[in-house]
């Protein structure tokens, strides 16, 4: 089956400048990445064919050579790569490519800086679980969170090298890293033994670090939780992970919300439920009683005859929605509804002139009161 044509695969015209093409590819391939379309078999086919289009279009020798003879311009011997993998071998700079454009939405590190691949690599993303309660939802919140994490050598300032020294570097791989292997048309990458992956080493090391550029600690940074959070969302915090590795970027901290149980309510969105008990008496004459809400106590009124597991609605006394960039005032008139569920309390013991009301109250009503005693069985033969 013959291949699309790159710039049709794009979506761009022929004239496309590299600043757009990068922009059509990023588009692309944000919407048919795999990782965002797990139940999609065919996302995988689509985000490599946007990928090998814009691998070839973003090299200007591979673009003229394209654009002059088509897909044998840049298949085969002599044109980069072999029928039906165009670029293989640049996939080591692809991948560089990749995590220049995608490093922050896929969680990928720096970029390609260079040559250099090892020095200066990116420190590990850390996780938080920050509890937070239904009064940190109503009002939003910003805690102090103490993280222990790696943090970057202050002597050194990230070198790894002793004061007054600096890295050299690495002879055998010429700084970069790596060092490459090429048969025909495979090329593989492997980290160079000489220095790690480094691309520089240390003769002189720092002694408080010990040459590693950063050593354990703990770090007190204060986060600003919205209202509206939902359980289980995440709040980034850029550049508060683990430092980097020989003075590379720090990485990111991801705060993740955990809510805690409420003793009385259970959150449904914006709404929130609670359950109130009434006595019968109240539930049939009508009452107004007083309901707890997350900021005081209002009065509810009790209609005539509730039955247990009717379902008032206090209007505006829920949360609100999740909206950072909005103001405080206005999500308060946003807010969801509190649901109170009436359960109607009966009395278990009744003293003799208690009894005697509610006989006369049966009597009265056309009931009939069966002995407790009765058994379940004879109650079954009166039926039938």
């Amino acid at each position: 089956m013959s291949k699309r044509d790159y710039y049709e695969t794009l979506g761009v015209d022929r004239s496309v400048s590299d600043s757009d093409l990068k922009k059509a590819y990023r588009k692309l391939a944000m919407e048919c990445h795999p990782d965002r379309n797990p139940d999609d078999p065919a996302a995988e086919d689509r985000f490599k064919e946007v990928s090998e289009a814009y691998a070839v279009l973003s090299d200007s020798d591979k673009r003229a050579r394209y654009n002059q003879f088509g897909h044998a311009g840049v298949s085969g011997p002599g044109g980069g790569g072999h029928p039906g993998a165009a670029g293989f071998e640049d996939l080591g700079n692809f991948g560089d490519l990749f995590s220049d454009l995608f490093g922050d939405i896929f969680g990928g590190g720096g970029g390609r800086g260079g040559s250099r691949r090892g020095r200066g690599q990116r420190g590990a993303d850390l996780r938080y679980n920050l509890e937070i309660s239904l009064d940190d939802v109503l009002n939003g919140c910003e805690p102090n969170l103490k993280i222990p994490k790696m943090r970057r050598c202050e002597p050194c300032e990230g070198s790894g090298a002793a004061e007054g020294s600096t890295p050299s570097r690495c002879g055998q791989c010429e700084g970069t890293g790596q060092l490459v292997f090429q048969q025909g048309f495979f090329r593989v990458n492997r980290p160079c033994d000489a220095c790690g992956g480094a691309g520089e080493v240390i003769s002189n090391p720092c002694t408080s670090c010990r040459g590693a550029g950063r050593t354990e600690g703990q770090q007190t940074i204060q986060v600003k939780v919205p209202a509206g959070v939902e359980e289980g969302a995440r709040l980034r915090v850029s550049g508060e992970g683990e430092a980097g590795i020989a003075g590379g970027p720090s990485g990111d901290l991801y705060v993740v919300m955990v809510l805690q149980e409420h003793l009385l309510f259970e959150r449904d969105g914006t709404d929130i439920h609670i359950e109130v008990p009434v006595p019968f008496v109240q539930a049939a004459l009508g009452a107004e009683v007083e309901v707890p809400t997350l900021e005081g106590t209002v009065n509810l009124q009790i209609p005539e005859g509730t039955q247990s597991g009717r379902v008032l609605r206090l209007r505006s006394k829920g949360l609100p929605p999740l909206q950072p960039r909005m103001e405080h005032a206005q999500l308060m008139k946003m807010r969801g509804d509190l649901y109170v569920r009436v359960f109607v309390e009966v009395p278990t013991k009744l003293n003799s002139r208690q009894r005697e009301l509610l006989e006369e109250f049966a009597e009265q009503s056309g009931q009939e009161v069966s002995p407790a005693t009765k058994g379940f069985m004879d109650k079954i033969r009166d039926f039938f």
